[in-house]
């Protein structure tokens, strides 16, 4: 990752957004680096990426392969239920190309819906998978648990917006609702099989693992 495509990537107001810490002055990608960092270490072959408002994830995820060099995937899951922006499949990879990555795959499917396709059933160690999905703890679960049996000895598992609970309208002020991913990590962490840590940093994310 080099200063001019940090540049570029800042550039973009609507990447600075959704609780990642980002800050555009000094191209701070905030708890990016985290992202980044994970990619760059475990260097997966397939990442899982359930929701992203306009990509700050995919395409923070989808560098890290890039810059690994040893090729590898970023299946994003997203319905654009929230607006429009991920319905144009030209329009969409469009987005991604112009950060001069061609390794992140869209499917605007739920993650149910994800889960009875095709596409599910030929995905296999993934390596990394990021859920940022609707926020409830009871769809946190369904999109860990959907993928949990294909998640590689070494993979580890990022929750967003999971260290707090608080109202939300992101989908209109008609439907605001709960975020309570919170619930669903503090089930994970009675579990003596998993290793849970959280960064409490803007909207948080926390880390899980196989102990």
């Amino acid at each position: 990752m080099d200063q001019d495509w940090l540049e570029q990537f800042c550039a973009h107001p609507e990447l600075l957004r959704m609780g990642h810490l980002q800050r555009a002055e000094d191209r701070n990608l905030g708890l990016g680096w985290l992202y980044y960092a994970l990619i760059r270490i475990l260097r997966p072959r397939n990442v899982g990426c359930i929701g992203s408002w306009r990509g700050f994830v995919p395409l923070v995820l989808g560098r890290g392969l890039h810059d690994n060099t040893e090729g590898g995937e970023v299946t994003f899951i997203d319905p654009s239920l929230v607006d429009g922006f991920w319905e144009d499949p030209a329009r969409t990879k469009e987005w991604f190309n112009g950060f001069d990555l061609d390794n992140i795959r869209h499917y605007q499917m739920t993650t149910q819906e994800f889960a009875v396709s095709e596409h599910n059933r030929a995905l296999r160690d993934i390596g990394l998978l990021f859920v940022d999905g609707y926020h409830s703890a009871e769809q946190a679960r369904f999109d860990h648990t959907t993928f949990a049996d294909r998640l590689t000895a070494d993979a580890m598992v990022l929750f967003h917006d999971s260290v707090a609970t608080r109202p939300s309208a992101r989908y209109g002020h008609d439907r605001i609702y709960e975020h309570t991913v919170k619930h669903y990590i503090d089930d994970l962490r009675r579990r003596t099989d998993l290793q849970v840590m959280d960064f409490p940093f803007a909207s948080g994310v926390t880390l899980v693992r196989a102990s």
